[in-house]
């Protein structure tokens, strides 16, 4: 099968690898489509330093929606035909997985088997892997990995009805946090991001959006101010700093972007009072049932983030990153099938 691999950082191609092994409680998907991920697949692409180890060569991609073909028999939750979320591929031969859903087929595991029937703990990727409605766009639900994890961020900082919420970053991860602050009940949603995003922040809440580029950035965000929340999706050193004079004094900060992983500093005098510093982290599967019903009621919208008309062949998935680096599209959609 083809498979998008990173030989070495700087070098993605696509070739030929073995087809995944399919144990007692997996089961064999057909790959439909993949989304891009700015941050991690952008960062394993160029060899960044990343908060694990990694190791190359390596197969791509973490954001890919497949069909189940067949099962092993231990599996109880899925059924051939189930649209499935979060499918991916296994070290294989001296190839390594991040997390290798960019390829033609893939596997889900079914963990509430395994623990049923093994009692083995299941680390945080137990609910990556879930059915989604039938009806459901396998293109569109590309986005429900990015929604998941910010929501489940998001929802554990935690976001009271009428609150003000700033986000840095207008990418996938930034607007997702914009989106979901209003779902929950944010009154006043402001993002600081890139100038060419300024009708992507309002299609998805946004009151107000500041350039990052402004030299005044903290005294034109202060005036739609203070924040209860300031949430930075992209984790570039001195962001932070810029706005924390527009946080509430007992406000909180958190940093969910890995751009400049290992390097950022917060000056916390630059706040006006104390701060809460959150770093929740997140959980995929406690967040899907509510993605998954914020869709349906028309609330989480793929076609604000992805541009469903311009779908990237595996074979150019190349030509798909760099037209998000050129930020030509916010996220871009690889079809894998």
């Amino acid at each position: 099968m083809k498979a998008a691999v990173v030989e070495t950082p700087g070098k993605l191609v696509v070739r030929d690898v073995a087809e995944p092994i399919v144990g007692e409680y997996d089961c064999l998907c057909e790959t439909l489509y993949g989304a891009t991920c700015t941050g991690t697949d952008s960062h394993l692409i160029h060899g960044d330093p990343m908060p694990f180890d990694v190791f190359y060569p390596l197969m791509l991609g973490h954001e890919s929606i497949g069909r189940v073909l067949r099962v092993g028999a231990g599996v109880e939750n899925f059924e051939p035909g189930d649209l499935v979320t979060r499918v991916i591929n296994r070290n294989m031969g001296g190839l390594h997985s991040f997390w290798g859903g960019f390829a033609e087929r893939t596997i889900i595991e079914d963990h509430q088997a395994i623990r049923k029937h093994n009692g083995r703990d299941i680390d945080i990727g137990a609910g990556i892997h879930q059915v989604l409605p039938a009806q459901t766009d396998p293109a569109a639900a590309t986005m429900v990995i990015t929604w998941r994890e910010t929501l489940s961020f998001i929802n554990r900082i935690g976001v009271d009805e009428g609150d003000a919420v700033l986000v840095i970053g207008s990418g996938g991860n930034g607007l997702s946090f914009a989106n979901h602050a209003k779902n929950l009940g944010a009154q006043n949603v402001a993002m600081v991001g890139s100038a060419r995003r300024k009708a992507a922040a309002s299609a998805v809440g946004c009151e107000a959006f500041f350039s990052y580029r402004r030299e005044d950035l903290s005294a034109a965000v202060r005036e739609v101010g203070p924040f209860d929340l300031i949430i930075d999706a992209v984790g570039k050193t001195g962001q932070l700093d810029r706005v924390l004079p527009t946080l509430k004094a007992g406000g909180k900060i958190a940093m969910y972007g890995i751009d400049d992983f290992g390097k950022v500093t917060v000056l916390p005098t630059l706040a006006p009072g104390s701060f809460t510093w959150s770093s929740p982290g997140y959980d995929e599967g406690e967040a899907h049932a509510a993605v998954i019903d914020f869709m349906q009621a028309g609330n989480l919208r793929a076609e604000d983030y992805l541009d469903m008309e311009n779908i990237f062949p595996l074979d150019e998935i190349g030509q798909a990153f760099d037209a998000v680096s050129c930020r030509d599209v916010i996220k871009a959609v690889v079809r894998l099938a």
